[in-house]
């Protein structure tokens, strides 16, 4: 069960209590007679959990970051706030959008439901749009036919977890007009092949030694991790479809292993 669907079960919970109380427990009951503690508490908890369901499910959402996989950008127990209306309000539980407002756009960094496992979020960058040709070779992306130029920008160590100590290379990528940081591995292989799942509309990529190449279907999305040979993404699962959007990361509010972090914001 989603913490959002237990939110909207407490929110009913107390809410009927509470009515209930109004319409008929109440008239039953004596001056002298004291409100029974669950409907006490019923009554002092509705308006907070009501508050709480109302900002999580159209304003903004916590979410920790549990992975390396968008580095540098973001660290492992980073805390982050995710914009859940700049893509459109959507009903809480079910997700289904009833009022448009913004696309995602390319670069944005975006939190979505892993459409595997929509009970799990995910986080990546976006770097297809609908319609876009999407290749990578060499480490680098060309779209619409166009390479997305890099610049080298140093090294970038970094421990994962079991202390495994891992070198990259560091590089400002852009894509379009936005420039963001990667990380690749020189040592690693731009893509495992053998690790590519056989997604929906599986049929709109090829796969090779060489290069990896998807024609991003209508109302999806290819979504690519920072940490490009650390980051289990499009290039394996697939594309991400418009009704598995939650919205867009802008802002570190705490990690407790990096006090300098809080503050930052999500580019």
């Amino acid at each position: 069960m989603t913490f959002a669907l237990i939110m909207f079960v407490l929110l009913l919970l107390t809410g009927v209590i509470w009515l209930l109380d109004i319409y008929v427990l109440r008239q039953k009951r004596t001056k002298e007679i004291a409100e029974p503690w669950w409907v006490e508490y019923s009554k002092s908890f509705f308006p907070v959990i009501l508050a709480v369901f109302f900002l999580r499910s159209f304003v903004v959402e916590p979410f920790k970051i549990p992975s390396g996989s968008m580095l540098p950008t973001l660290h492992v127990g980073d805390f982050i706030l995710v914009n859940r209306y700049t893509y459109g309000l959507r009903l809480p539980i079910i997700n289904k959008k009833i009022v448009e407002l913004n696309q995602p756009q390319r670069g944005d960094v975006m939190v979505f439901r892993f459409p595997n496992n929509p009970s799990t979020d995910y986080i990546k960058r976006v770097i297809g749009l609908p319609g876009d040709r999407i290749v990578y070779r060499d480490k680098k992306l060309w779209i619409n036919g166009a390479e997305q130029t890099q610049q080298r920008d140093g090294d970038y160590n970094y421990v994962e977890s079991g202390l495994r100590f891992l070198h990259t290379e560091r590089y400002r990528e852009n894509l379009g007009a936005r420039e963001h940081v990667i990380l690749t591995n020189p040592d690693l292989p731009q893509i495992h092949l053998g690790n590519v799942d056989e997604f929906p509309q599986y049929e709109s990529c090829s796969y090779s030694e060489l290069e990896m190449s998807c024609t991003v279907p209508a109302g999806h999305y290819f979504m690519m991790g920072d940490n490009r040979d650390n980051s289990r993404d499009s290039r394996y699962w697939g594309f991400v479809p418009d009704e598995l959007i939650v919205g867009k990361a802008f802002f570190i509010w705490m990690n407790f292993g990096e006090m300098e972090r809080i503050g930052l914001s999500v580019d």
